[in-house]
């Protein structure tokens, strides 16, 4: 691996930025990024989770009324939807990140994940909550179980709170938005554990990488979030799924 360079930082940042909150997983597109720049190894997957803080910064100001206003409710749900990945990726981090921060595995999630989104958007599905407000103690665990499975590389964490969200009875936009929402709390979990962590691999001359790379997240996602929440008025995901497949049999073609 060699050391990132400014250009590096803007390039990863606005890969992050462009995909945290689609279902296209961005850690996946970082790992194949990062591969392709040759930015990789640890000091690489550190830097691809703390630049992640810079996505989550987006979703605070382009909700920043929601978060301000203190609601106790959603409060509860973001931590009840929190926990099960937080539990889980204390215990397995490290072995994910050994073994599956890669190409192969990333693809072969891509594709997966892909399936699975064309399978729950194969037809017409009822939604029983038509709003974050209205969700209850259950369904944000669920959804925090279904966010457990973007712990393996590729499959997306807004892929899994969203898709999961739907098939819990979540309307798409309640699930996208609840997605958005359950961002803050787990990118900062994330991206603060493993710096302190990771913290004898960087040292102050590193400043300027993460905040290129954050900006670079932060105005990127901006961008993206407010389109998304466009497009779910009247749009569903199966573009994106067919975007996983095709993207995950490039890689695995030529990894």
């Amino acid at each position: 691996m060699r050391d990132a360079t400014l250009l590096d930082a803007l390039i990863l940042g606005v890969v992050e930025g462009l995909t945290e909150f689609l279902p296209v997983s961005s850690t996946g597109h970082l790992i194949l990024a990062g591969d392709l720049l040759g930015v990789s190894g640890d000091r690489g997957n550190v830097f691809y989770v703390a630049i992640q803080t810079g996505a989550m910064l987006a979703v605070l100001w382009e909700y920043r009324a929601r978060f301000l206003k203190v609601d106790p409710l959603l409060w509860r749900n973001l931590a009840l939807a929190f926990m099960p990945a937080a539990v889980l990726g204390l215990l397995f981090g490290a072995y994910i990140k050994s073994y599956l921060f890669k190409p192969v595995p990333v693809a072969l999630a891509f594709i997966v994940g892909g399936l699975v989104i064309l399978w729950v958007e194969r037809g017409p599905r009822a939604a029983r909550i038509a709003t974050v407000d209205t969700m209850s103690p259950l369904d944000a665990f669920k959804v925090g179980l279904a966010q457990c499975f973007a712990l393996i590389p590729g499959t997306s964490r807004s892929g899994a709170t969203i898709i999961g969200g739907m098939l819990f009875g979540l309307s798409r936009r309640a699930a996208t938005e609840f997605s958005f929402f359950l961002a803050v709390p787990t990118l900062i979990a994330a991206g603060g554990y493993d710096l302190w962590s990771h913290r004898n691999l960087f040292s102050a001359a590193d400043l300027p990488l993460f905040s290129v790379g954050g900006t670079a997240a932060f105005v990127s996602a901006f961008v993206v979030i407010r389109w998304l929440v466009r497009y779910v008025a009247t749009h569903d995901f199966r573009p994106f799924a067919w975007y996983r497949i095709a993207f995950g049999l490039v890689v695995l073609a030529t990894a």
